[in-house]
């Protein structure tokens, strides 16, 4: 199960320097890629609007 970018992204880009392997990808709304998540949390710890969780 990866981490998500919910809706009320900011498009900061606090959470993309953060990865440790480089699977957030910016745009309006940044995305986490599924494939490279490995959970470590990273993200969710430094976003702003607390909009990143585990995915469902």
């Amino acid at each position: 199960m990866a981490y998500v970018i919910n809706e009320g992204c900011v498009a900061c880009g606090s959470c993309q320097p953060e990865c440790p392997v480089e699977a957030i990808t910016a745009g309006d709304i940044y995305k986490i890629n599924p494939d490279l998540c490995t959970e470590c949390g990273a993200c969710a710890d430094v976003c702003p609007t607390g909009v990143i969780s585990l995915a469902k």
